[in-house]
């Protein structure tokens, strides 16, 4: 009874091994094949989702343009000479275009968006600043003052378009 024992040992202990080795091996190809298909999935998925990253930056960058003093004050002209009136009307089109954005921080990443929220800030900051000098007396001295300001200094949104066009090189 020992040696019948001992003789199905000896033929189960190669089985078990060769089936330890196959098990490891499918095991194996499975995990292989579960991380290719994910890669691929995940390869597909940028693919798609770069043109909307990149619809978004541009939005971003129109925004950032749309926003800067020099332009905003050519865009929106006043519609009386309170000065008061003009620099609401400048800042609800600020608001307004930023609303209108919204959705694509979704697509930037945090610290552009935060960049891009700053600039919009800081140029609100500038017309409010400009609009409690003494020398600020009708609308169309605020759009003097503001634009004299940005003689010395570049308005805030250029700061946030340059990190946009360095984000965006980033993503090549």
């Amino acid at each position: 009874m020992d040696t019948k024992l001992f003789d199905l040992a000896l033929y189960a202990i190669p089985a078990l091994i060769t089936g330890g080795i196959a098990y490891y091996f499918f095991k194996q190809h499975i995990e292989n094949e579960f991380h290719q298909r994910r890669y691929h999935l995940q390869r597909e998925i940028q693919k798609e989702a770069f043109p909307l990253r990149l619809q978004a930056y541009e939005r971003m960058a129109l925004f950032l343009e749309r926003i800067s003093p020099s332009k905003l004050l050519i865009r929106v002209s006043p519609k009386s000479s309170n000065k008061n009136d003009y620099e609401s009307l400048l800042i609800a089109s600020i608001e307004q275009e930023f609303e209108h954005n919204l959705s694509q921080q979704i697509y930037v990443s945090d610290e552009c968006w935060s960049i891009i929220s700053a600039a919009k800030n800081a140029t609100i900051q500038l017309i409010r600043k400009a609009n409690m000098l003494e020398k600020t007396d009708t609308a169309n001295k605020l759009r003097e003052v503001v634009l004299t300001e940005l003689m010395d200094k570049q308005a805030p949104s250029s700061a946030a378009l340059s990190y946009i066009k360095k984000e965006v090189s980033d993503l090549w």
